[in-house]
C-alpha cells in the first residue's frame, strides 16, 4: 500500500498524542491495547507520513513536529519519549479566529501565545506536500478558521477530518461543496473512544431499549488542557453545546425537553491538565412508573482518548479518496463523531463501517 500524507492543523494536546501513538505502535505486541482497527483497506498505522502542520503559537510554529507536540501549553500524557524527526517543520497558519481573547489573561503555560510571523497559503502547501488528508484540531469555536480550511481542502483535493464542533460534514452546503469537489470527509466534532458522549449515548439507549422512559439527564465536564479554557468563553460553545446535546437525543425514542437535558463542559480547573473528569446524572421511569437514577463519574485521559479514534478517521478518510468518494462518509461520521450529517446507533454505524472497509 502507498502511505497516507497526512496535514495537521493544530498540534496542541491531540495531535501530541497521535504523532506519539504512530511511533508507538510501530514496536506494541499484538495485544496492545487502544487500536479499534489495526487495518483499515491494507492501511497500518505504519502507512501514516506526515508531510505538513500548521499552528500559529509561538513556541510551536517554525520547530519541527515532533519538538512542537511537546512544547507549551502542551500538557498531555507522554507515553512516547522518543518521537523520530518527521523532516516536517510547523508552518504559521491563518489565525481568524482561532484565539479566544481571554487567552492573553492566563500564564504562558496554560494559554496560546500568537507567534509574528506571516500565515502561509495553506492550499499551496497541501499542493506542494502532496498532502492527501487533513486533520483539524483547531481550537472550539474556531468558526472562520474552520471554514477556511475545509475550502483549502477542496481546493487541493484533500480529505479532510473535522475534529471540531464546527458544523461542515453536517452542514447541507459544505456538504455538497465536498460531494462536488469529489473530496471526502469525516465530521464533525470527534468522539472520544471510551469517553463522555459514548458512554452517555449507549446508556440512553440501553435505558429505552428496556422499556424505561428516560426523564431528565445532565453531563457536566471539567478539565485542565487549553481545550477547557478556552471554552471558558461561552460565545465559543453555541456549537459544541449543539452538538454533544444532540448526540444523545439522536438515541432516544422520545426527546426531552431543553429543560430535562444539560450537556456540555463546565469548568476549567487547571491542575487537571489533560485529565477530564466527567459526572452523569439520568433519572429515569420504569416498571410502575417508579422513579430511578444513576450518577457516574468517569475520569479519562482526554487526548488519547480521542486520538484512538482520530487515527480510523484518517484511515478511512483516505479509503474515500481512493475510492473517488465525494462528500462526507456518513458511515465513518456516525460511528466517530458526535454530530455527524446521519445520526445512527452505534451498533449499526460500526457495521456499516465494516462494510465500508470491505467494500460492500
Amino acid at each position: 500500500m502507498s502511505k497516507i500524507k497526512l496535514a495537521i492543523v493544530g498540534l496542541g494536546n491531540c495531535a501530541s498524542s497521535l504523532v506519539q501513538g504512530l511511533e508507538f505502535y510501530k514496536s506494541a505486541s499484538e495485544d496492545t491495547a487502544g487500536l479499534m482497527h489495526e487495518d483499515i483497506g491494507g492501511y497500518r498505522l505504519s502507512d501514516v507520513e506526515i508531510v505538513a502542520a500548521f499552528d500559529v503559537d509561538a513556541r510551536k510554529v517554525g520547530k519541527s513536529v515532533e519538538e512542537a507536540i511537546f512544547a507549551a501549553p502542551n500538557n498531555t500524557t507522554v507515553f512516547q519519549k522518543e518521537v523520530p524527526a518527521t523532516g516536517v517543520t510547523v508552518q504559521m497558519g491563518p489565525v481568524l479566529d482561532g484565539v479566544a481573547e481571554h487567552m492573553a489573561n492566563y500564564p504562558d503555560s496554560q494559554a496560546f501565545r500568537v507567534a509574528d510571523a506571516k500565515s502561509v497559503d495553506v492550499t499551496k502547501v497541501l499542493k506542494e506536500t502532496g498532502a492527501e488528508v487533513l486533520v483539524s484540531y483547531l481550537p472550539v469555536g474556531s468558526e472562520d478558521a474552520a471554514r477556511h480550511y475545509a475550502q483549502c481542502c477542496i481546493d487541493a483535493k484533500v480529505a479532510m477530518v473535522n475534529c471540531l464542533p464546527v458544523f461542515i460534514a453536517s452542514h447541507p452546503e459544505w456538504a455538497e461543496k465536498f460531494r462536488a469537489a469529489g473530496v471526502p470527509i469525516v465530521g464533525d466534532d470527534i468522539k472520544s473512544q471510551v469517553g463522555a458522549t459514548i458512554i452517555h449515548r449507549a446508556l440512553a439507549r440501553l435505558v429505552g431499549d428496556r422499556g424505561a422512559h428516560l426523564e431528565r439527564t445532565y453531563q457536566l465536564n471539567t478539565g485542565g488542557n487549553t481545550d477547557f479554557l478556552n471554552m471558558l468563553n461561552e460565545e465559543r460553545l453555541k456549537t459544541k453545546r449543539i452538538s454533544k446535546t444532540e448526540s444523545v437525543q439522536s438515541q432516544l425514542d422520545r426527546r426531552l425537553a431543553p429543560t430535562d437535558i444539560h450537556i456540555g463542559p463546565s469548568d476549567y480547573v487547571a491542575w487537571q491538565k489533560d485529565n477530564k473528569v466527567c459526572f452523569l446524572r439520568m433519572e429515569w421511569k420504569g416498571w410502575g412508573d417508579v422513579p430511578m437514577h444513576i450518577e457516574a463519574r468517569l475520569s479519562v485521559e482526554d487526548s488519547p482518548n480521542s486520538a484512538g479514534v482520530a487515527i480510523d478517521a484518517i484511515r478511512l478518510a483516505k479509503l474515500g479518496l481512493d475510492r473517488g468518494i465525494g462528500g462526507p462518509l456518513e458511515q465513518a461520521s456516525a460511528y466517530l463523531m458526535k454530530h455527524p450529517p446521519k445520526q445512527m446507533r452505534d451498533s449499526e454505524a460500526r457495521e456499516l463501517i465494516e462494510k465500508f472497509i470491505a467494500g460492500e
